[in-house]
């Protein structure tokens, strides 16, 4: 990756934590309505399917960072090496809580791809964190 790419990782970063400041309110909405209200179940099955998405979306940028930071621990010299690999260890640490975030919100779906996927993005964070240890 170079400088650029770098740059639009950092800014999907930002929008990532901008958008998940509000992504779990209609979760909490939709747990306020009374028990007997008949829309209840529906409506809260919908809000975690959708409160999904963004950690779903941080999976995969952290698991970006992750492979990226393994790349640079290897290749960009000694003076890289500490930061590059402090940076895979965090970057996996948030791919694998963004990761049990979409299992924990799909858990009534445990065929949604999306839970897959979390999965997946999260071993290869921690397949990147491996590497940057060497």
């Amino acid at each position: 990756m170079c400088g650029a790419d770098t740059a639009a990782l950092r800014a999907r970063a930002l929008e990532l934590a901008d958008a998940d400041l509000g992504s779990y309110a209609p979760v909490l909405e939709a747990q306020r309505l009374p028990v007997e209200d008949p829309s209840r179940s529906e409506r809260l099955r919908t809000a975690l399917s959708e409160a999904s998405d963004v950690p779903l979306a941080v999976a995969e940028a952290a698991c970006e960072v992750a492979e990226l930071a393994a790349e640079r621990s290897r290749s960009g010299g000694r003076s890289l090496e500490g930061d590059a690999t402090a940076a895979a260890l965090l970057a996996e640490a948030a791919a694998r809580a963004a990761a049990r975030l979409v299992e924990l919100n799909l858990a009534a779906r445990p065929d949604d791809p999306r839970v897959a996927a979390a999965r997946e993005l999260a071993a290869r964070a921690a397949a990147a964190r491996e590497r940057a240890l060497g």
